[in-house]
């Protein structure tokens, strides 16, 4: 028999969290932490928006509370980009075990509801929306991060592919002979 629908969303949310996480592993607070964007995204950062997001789709939009809201980023308006960047007080690993914990709590809300049942999105106005639409939702959200994960932990030391044990690219390839011949058809342009 074929998986459920549910089962389905689960997997690929579960896999979008690994692949994102996986990311930082092997780093220094320091490099985890660092800008790699004009705009200041980091990887740590990432992954701090990532545990938010799941704590509000998955907590609130079906009436759920987080038991401690002090250890997510208030949406208070005073910093907009609060939920991107580690504070000199937060550390990696307590980033991580806080999104390990949230993730466990969306896990709940996903198990203990049908795809079908109604929530309300506080930030979007109010808007009803399904358990369905939210997880298609995160699981699209957290895979854009994953992929500025990506690109960030390549820039870092050259880590790149989309799971420890898949990586997903070529074996062995000659990449700065690649790049080489992309950077000659671009050069043509």
């Amino acid at each position: 028999m074929p998986p459920s629908p549910k089962d389905v969303l689960t997997t690929y949310l579960r896999g979008a969290r690994h692949a994102l996480v996986w990311k930082l592993e092997s780093l220094s607070e320091r490099e985890q932490r660092l800008p790699r964007t004009p705009t200041g995204t980091n990887l740590l950062g990432i992954v701090k928006h990532a545990l938010n997001v799941e704590a509000v789709y998955f907590g609130p939009t079906f009436g759920r509370t987080w038991a401690t809201p002090e250890e997510l980023v208030a949406d208070d308006g005073a910093d907009p980009q609060a939920d991107w960047y580690a504070t000199a007080e937060e550390s990696s690993a307590g980033i991580l075990d806080l999104y390990r914990r949230v993730q466990a709590f969306a896990d709940e809300t996903i198990a203990s509801l049908p795809l079908e049942a109604v929530g309300h999105v506080a930030h979007w106005g109010g808007e009803e929306v399904t358990l369905h639409q939210v997880m298609v939702h995160t699981v699209v959200d957290l895979q854009r991060h994953a992929g500025h994960a990506d690109v960030l932990r390549e820039q870092v030391d050259g880590a790149v592919g989309m799971l420890p044990w898949s990586t997903n690219l070529p074996d062995d390839p000659d990449w700065p002979a690649y790049v080489a011949r992309l950077t000659a058809l671009a050069e043509r342009s």
